[in-house]
């Protein structure tokens, strides 16, 4: 008796502990009952909130599912514009769930799985609105309006997954590689060009300029050898001028400054080397008076 009565309590102490489940904070359960949800009177899905809570044992079982805010932040994702332009474009959902019911049988609780459909309903969204759009309406300031009008989408197909959209945000858009390759090209070129011609203009200068300088460097050349010349011909006439008042003065005096500048001109270098005869005229200055006689 005592051992059967220990049996019908372990027994009963079983039961009692498969009877109670705790819902931590954060979170919140429902029950499946024979594979459908647990409803209440109203035929609205029950859901326990944290805390300790009842079940039955052995025939129901608790599935708990995060009430938290979430935040889905995928890879970036391309979208053609209106313009039939790619873009890639990098964004962001937070959500949380509102239906858990609806929740629970259209994903069966998978989180993973709530954000790829998630991912489909917000991409359709961004399609159609980046579809209506040009790259610049929607860098030049529409990308507010873009976001709501997204929002306003998938918060409408998202009702069906018993998720709430509280915000979609677009965080960066960029070209694809290839697109952004060609247009770098294009716009290196673009400047390319433009230095070319800003180059030829400052050739084109620097030729006018070069030649304007040498038009009067060889004006002032030849005004300098013209006003040299003329310089030259006052001091020859000059120097004339006073060799013939020299020699109509005194022409022995003339003729013996005359000899002594052509003495040293002829003697001027030691390699030079004149043969002429002693009596010559050109010694004349050099003799004696006695050798002259």
């Amino acid at each position: 008796m005592k051992n059967f009565i220990i049996a019908i309590a372990v027994v009963l102490g079983i039961v009692a502990t498969s009877a109670l489940f705790v819902v931590p904070e954060g979170k919140r359960a429902i029950v499946i009952q024979f594979g459908k949800i647990q409803r209440d009177a109203e035929n609205q899905v029950r859901v326990y909130e944290p805390g300790l809570q009842f079940k039955i044992p052995f025939i129901q079982v608790v599935r708990s599912l995060d009430s938290r805010i979430q935040t889905l932040d995928d890879q970036a994702d391309r979208f053609v514009t209106a313009e039939k332009k790619d873009l890639l474009v990098d964004s962001y959902v937070k959500w949380r769930i509102k239906d858990y019911g609806a929740y629970f049988l259209s994903t069966g609780g998978i989180k993973s799985q709530a954000e790829v459909l998630l991912k489909q309903y917000i991409n359709n969204g961004l399609r159609t609105e980046f579809g209506a759009r040009t790259i610049q309406e929607i860098v030049s300031g529409e990308r507010t309006q873009l976001m709501q009008s997204a929002l306003s989408q998938a918060a409408q197909a998202a009702n069906e997954l018993g998720i709430e959209v509280i915000d979609v945000r677009v965080k960066q858009i960029n070209l694809p590689t290839e697109i952004s390759d060609s247009i770098f090209a294009r716009m290196r070129a673009e400047r390319k060009a433009v230095a070319d011609e800003h180059r030829a203009r400052g050739r084109e200068q620097a030729e006018i300029i070069r030649a304007d300088v040498d038009a009067r460097v060889t004006v002032m050349l030849a005004d300098a050898e013209r006003n040299s010349r003329s310089v030259r011909g006052e001091g020859d006439a000059v120097a004339a001028k006073v060799y013939a008042d020299m020699y109509n003065k005194n022409a022995e005096f003339y003729s013996f400054v005359r000899s002594l500048e052509a003495y040293r001109n002829s003697f001027n270098s030691k390699s030079d080397i004149l043969v002429v005869q002693p009596d010559n005229e050109f010694f004349k200055y050099m003799r004696t008076e006695e050798q002259q006689n």
